[in-house]
């Protein structure tokens, strides 16, 4: 900055901010929270130096993410932005599960929605075809392995055990 104002760093920092502060285009005296949880974590040495190190079009970019690490510091010092990282991916793999188990219930409901389809016979003759499908679909002529009822005294029977007294259990 040089001018009238120094720049947030400076101004923390209590010096003089000189045409070529490394610091002003990117810590505005606006925006002193900015720098002073910056330094806080970092300290204006090693910032100073990790910014020189870096070609300008990337400085802004650095900038972000340290003020981002700082204030992830700041709130969680041991983990910093690895336990937020950790913390949201944690949070992905839940909702994916959720969606997966969601996703098979909707697969469970349109299945029990879905309409059973009988087999038709394959007949030759198309004029006997008609004749013949009503009386295949007539309940008379259903095959025994869709009539249920018989087999659910068979499944009941199973169920029922004897206690160690020889008492019957349903």
């Amino acid at each position: 900055m040089g001018g009238n104002s120094p720049c947030a760093s400076c101004k923390l920092l209590r010096r003089r901010c000189a045409k070529d502060c490394i610091f002003a285009p990117y810590f505005p005296s606006d925006d002193p929270h900015k720098f002073a949880i910056v330094h806080k974590v970092f300290g204006a040495s090693n910032v100073s130096k990790m910014l020189q190190e870096l070609p300008i079009h990337q400085r802004a970019d650095a900038v972000s993410s340290l003020v981002y690490e700082a204030n992830a510091r700041v709130r969680d010092p041991v983990y910093g932005c690895v336990g937020a990282i950790s913390y949201l991916q944690n949070q992905v793999s839940q909702l994916q599960m959720q969606l997966a188990v969601a996703q098979a219930e909707i697969l469970c409901i349109q299945m029990q929605n879905e309409p059973v389809v009988m087999p038709t016979p394959q007949m030759d003759d198309p004029d006997d075809a008609r004749s013949s499908s009503s009386s295949f679909l007539h309940p008379n002529n259903l095959p025994q392995y869709l009539n249920f009822a018989s087999s659910s005294n068979v499944i009941h029977d199973s169920l029922k055990r004897e206690s160690i007294f020889g008492d019957i259990i349903s």
